[in-house]
């Protein structure tokens, strides 16, 4: 028998509260993030651990970003609240971000680590940060650090 995630333990106890509380956003939330981490297992075939559901709620607030920017370029503020309201509830489940300082700290570790010395090495890298940074850091924004402190 395997044993459950505590993350996912977490949500499903949120959810039953918000169920019960009457949160009708927050359990919308919920749901997605449950829908999301279901799908995912279904795909593998196999129960998530707590870094790879990390990962998908990861995707799913930089999702929830691009959208915002989106709803607001095309004026749409109604749109970009609710995003907003569902970036706030997702975060909630992810690590404390890490500061600026600590990403620069992890990436010249990583550097040292691997040896790398050109952009050429931008993949042995970011192998070596994924882990330590999934769900605690924008990894978009990491990719940009690693290859100007590489260039």
């Amino acid at each position: 028998m395997t044993q459950t995630a505590p993350l996912k333990t977490r949500l499903n106890e949120d959810t039953k509260a918000a169920m019960r509380s009457g949160d009708k956003a927050r359990l919308g939330t919920l749901r997605l993030m449950q829908a999301a981490i279901k799908q995912l297992e279904v795909d593998t075939r196999s129960d998530l651990d707590d870094t790879q559901i990390l990962a998908a709620l990861d995707k799913m607030v930089k999702q929830r970003r691009e959208s915002i920017s989106q709803y607001q370029n095309a004026n749409r503020e109604d749109l970009a609240a609710k995003e907003q309201a569902e970036l706030e509830i997702i975060q909630a489940y992810l690590p404390q971000q890490l500061s600026e300082d600590e990403i620069r700290d992890h990436i010249e570790a990583a550097i040292s680590e691997t040896g790398a010395e050109s952009p050429r090495d931008m993949g042995k890298v970011m192998g070596v940060l994924k882990p330590k940074l999934q769900g605690r850091a924008d990894m978009g924004a990491v990719s940009g650090l690693v290859k100007a402190r590489l260039s």
